[in-house]
């Protein structure tokens, strides 16, 4: 598949996706999920402590001191949403001055792209070629978009109702709503467009159905 060159602007924010090949699923078990969320909590700070390897390798003390040094970098990007669906991401990112987006989306794929062929014994690509981008251009595409990513689950029937969509650990839904702890996300931009953290989560909710109504014909269009 030809390459397609993807050209980032400092603090803009892009809706980011990828597809694995052949739709295999590479997000559907507990401890791959687990590895993709680290990495992605990993890759964003600069300068880091040390690789991620050795990082996994540290003991429970050693790594304490190496995640409060994390916390203290600099972010390369912020992340302000994210989805993993058994076969595909959704990242909702912003770039940051003098970073490369395009660099950590590239650690991403690779670091999880390792891992993942190393524990299934597998070799060769995992993802379809180059990820694709779609720059926000306003307010309200900012909040549609934050709103897809965290229904996503749910319109896919990964998950059949509230409870268990605000459950899905592996989507940035639990940690705005104070659920998970994945330290993952820069949460102030989407909540400052609402006064209190249950608007945000009624905001969420009130298109659920017609979302999952477009995922379905979308299915059999595509189909």
């Amino acid at each position: 598949m030809p390459s397609r060159k993807t050209f980032f602007a400092p603090d803009q924010i892009y809706h980011v996706f990828n597809r694995s090949l052949n739709r295999q699923p590479i997000f559907s078990h507990r401890r791959n999920c687990e590895r993709a969320l680290l990495v992605l909590f990993f890759y964003q700070h600069y300068p880091r402590p040390s690789s991620l390897s050795h990082f996994i390798k540290m003991s429970s003390d050693r790594k304490e001191k190496a995640e409060e040094m994390l916390k203290k970098a600099i972010k390369r990007i912020e992340i302000l949403a994210f989805c993993l669906m058994p076969n595909h991401f959704h990242l909702l990112i912003r770039e940051k001055q003098g970073l490369k987006t395009s660099r950590f989306l590239s650690d991403f794929q690779n670091s999880y792209t390792r891992y993942f062929n190393i524990y299934h014994k597998r070799k060769g690509y995992l993802f379809q070629g180059q990820f694709k981008a779609v720059r926000i251009e306003t307010d309200e595409q900012l909040l549609h978009v934050s709103r897809y990513i965290h229904l996503n689950p749910y319109s896919s029937y990964i998950v059949k109702d509230f409870d268990q969509l605000k459950d899905y650990p592996w989507s940035s839904l639990g940690e705005y709503l104070n659920i998970f702890d994945h330290k993952i996300c820069e949460k102030e931009t989407l909540l400052s467009y609402f006064p209190t953290v249950k608007k945000f989560e009624k905001f969420i909710f009130n298109q659920k159905d017609y979302q999952r109504d477009l995922e379905t014909i979308k299915h059999l269009v595509l189909e």
